[in-house]
């Protein structure tokens, strides 16, 4: 059955990512940059809407959400931004509550607190600030309170202690946490959405929860996932719509329905995962819903490929376009990646909608290429590169409308423009944002549409909005990722919300600021290897790509085919009087590694009387 399975996604392609996978930035740069470069009018027609998004935003024609302004408020470029990122992921990977409060009472001391409050015009920010340190709820306080915030939080500290502000710190996060969260349950997040619904909104349903550790955290999630299509299904029964591309649809985490979801265990992972992924797809099928693979870390891109490839060539799912992939533009290999789902495509008569993002493991992809030690990176190191990347996959999937129902995701003015000045007029696609982001941006195009010169006989181009639902307990993960997502001070959300940022800058053409770059790759981030220069780092293997796994294990395998024995080397000569013993393999110890012959007194006296 796995051969059969891996024979489903052409080699050639493969050997095309294989390729790029580590790919020198600089070579691959200049070839992302020109396929991705604007004509002269594509480039007119994208920084005339681009401008138009952003001076509507800024002018106050729009409503600025929340959290656009909170993350405004509290950059990662501030030390209350960095503080509070601290606190999140002191609540989100410290397992025991004393840490936490030492971590907690040190930084409430640390930052200016009082530089933030009353600073915004938005009310969700004042009353965070507050929240956050104190109770997670708005609080009237006395007007001298507000002269001195450190003060105040410091004492709170002092008299609550600290279990009681840790208690406080997580109420808040779950507050900021439905700011990203639609429902708790898809009952509840199909009530909440339902005005949007209203409105022409399509939705992309994720249930939250990271990746499964444990076979049963796997068959809680695949549950959870069934049961949330069976009641999506029934608040919208079919109602005889060929369009499977207008309805909403339910986005799977593979991570989360199997346990050891990796290459290292990639037989196990086509046996066991394809039948499930299988299974909510033809539930899916039958309640006219989409399902749609989400993306995760680079090193799991080829086993997703797999699993996708297998569930596309179902008997049961002949002719449904209702199944899509998700795709990172920050990945050096997402061109080649969108060349191999346009030949499944092509082989199985299926268009397929295709998510593109840009990405939201970068710190995390960054720091394992680097504790591993490889040749490069799998991701770029500048931001405006993912920019230019996504633009060059965004003309891949628009030029194959036969293949793609493009699903554009960004909440970037420009990346808006750019697709909407590429896109012929016939073709049809969709944009995507996440709950909680970007409104100000897409409810500007809602109202007025794409046609400036036209606003009201405009081409409104659907929208759909990813939107999460679950417990709070859940939340702390997918909440963390966003913050730093969209937190940093090279994010489009940032700066858009920052009224002394140049619009020129904010909306600049990413293909032409890249070309300007005397060094593609950022120079402030060495390759993995020269980390530690000039001592070079240790050089690792890239064990999820077969063709640096194949011949590193063959070599491996060789090496063990026959028992090693060995024993000390004296004078020249091997030494065999001490005692010997057997070696196994730790792993399985009815494998025989060899036999080892250790030195006795009388050979180290030896050795020693030849040193001098």
């Amino acid at each position: 059955m796995t051969q059969d399975i891996a024979s489903r996604t052409s080699d050639t392609f493969r050997a095309q990512r294989a390729d790029l996978y580590l790919a020198d930035e600089t070579a691959l740069a200049e070839k992302l940059i020109s396929a991705a470069r604007l004509s002269p009018e594509e480039r007119a027609q994208t920084d005339a809407l681009a401008r138009r998004l952003t001076d509507a935003i800024r002018s106050g024609r729009t409503k600025e959400g929340g959290i656009d302004a909170f993350l405004q408020e509290y950059s990662l470029s501030s030390e209350e931004g960095v503080v509070l990122m601290c606190l999140a992921e002191a609540l989100l990977r410290i397992p025991d509550g004393a840490t936490a409060d030492n971590l907690i009472r040190d930084k409430i001391g640390s930052a200016d607190w009082d530089a933030h409050v009353g600073k915004s015009d938005s009310l969700f920010v004042n009353a965070s600030t507050w929240g956050l340190m104190l109770t997670g709820r708005v609080v009237n306080l006395h007007e001298k309170t507000f002269e001195s915030v450190t003060g105040f939080l410091k004492k709170m500290v002092n008299k609550s202690g600290e279990p009681i502000i840790r208690s406080s710190m997580l109420q808040a996060m779950r507050i900021m946490g439905k700011q990203f969260v639609l429902g708790r349950t898809m009952k509840e997040a199909l009530k909440e959405g339902k005005s949007e619904e209203a409105r022409g909104v399509r939705f992309s349903f994720d249930m939250l929860g990271e990746g499964a550790h444990t076979q049963r955290d796997a068959d809680r999630y695949f549950e959870a996932y069934r049961k949330a299509v069976a009641e999506l299904g029934e608040v919208r029964p079919h109602n005889g719509s060929d369009d499977i591309f207008a309805r909403p649809s339910i986005s799977v985490k593979l991570s989360a329905i199997h346990p050891r979801y990796e290459d290292a265990k990639r037989e196990r992972v086509l046996e066991e995962l394809v039948p499930r992924l299988a299974q909510l797809a033809v539930e899916s099928r039958a309640l006219s819903l989409g399902l749609t693979v989400d993306a995760e870390e680079t090193e799991r891109l080829e086993i997703s490929l797999e699993v996708f490839a297998a569930v596309l060539a179902d008997e049961r799912l002949a002719g449904w376009n209702g199944l899509g992939l998700a795709v990172q533009a920050y990945q050096k290999r997402a061109t080649a990646v969108i060349d191999g789902l346009a030949e499944l495509a092509r082989k199985h008569g299926r268009r397929l909608p295709v998510r593109l993002v840009k990405g939201a493991y970068w710190d995390t992809e960054v720091k394992h290429a680097q504790v591993e030690g490889h040749e490069g990176y799998p991701v770029f190191t500048r931001k405006v590169m993912t920019d230019v990347s996504y633009i060059a996959c965004a003309r891949k999937l628009l030029d194959d409308p036969a293949s793609f129902y493009p699903q554009f995701a960004t909440h970037n003015a420009h990346t808006v423009g750019a697709i909407r000045a590429i896109a012929s007029p016939n073709t049809k696609y969709e944009m995507q944002r996440l709950h909680g982001m970007g409104e100000a941006l897409y409810e500007e195009m809602l109202t007025n549409g794409f046609d400036a010169d036209n606003p009201e006989g405009g081409d409104h181009v659907p929208l759909r909005i990813y939107a999460p639902v679950g417990s709070h307990e859940d939340l702390l993960a997918y909440l963390v990722r966003r913050l730093l997502e969209n937190g940093a001070n090279t994010s489009f959300v940032n700066r858009l919300a920052d009224d002394d940022a140049p619009i020129e800058e904010i909306i600049g053409d990413p293909m032409e600021k890249a070309a300007s770059l005397k060094s593609k790759p950022h120079p402030r981030i060495p390759t993995p290897h020269n980390l530690y220069l000039p001592r070079k780092n240790s050089k690792g293997v890239l064990l999820t790509d077969a063709t640096a796994r194949e011949p590193f294990m063959a070599g491996a395998l060789k090496s063990v085919a026959e028992p090693i024995t060995e024993s000390a080397i004296i004078g020249g000569e091997n030494d065999t009087s001490g005692a010997e013993h057997t070696i196994t393999n730790p792993a399985d110890r009815r494998e025989l590694v060899g036999h080892i012959t250790e030195a006795s007194v009388e050979a180290l006296e030896r050795a020693i009387s030849l040193s001098d």
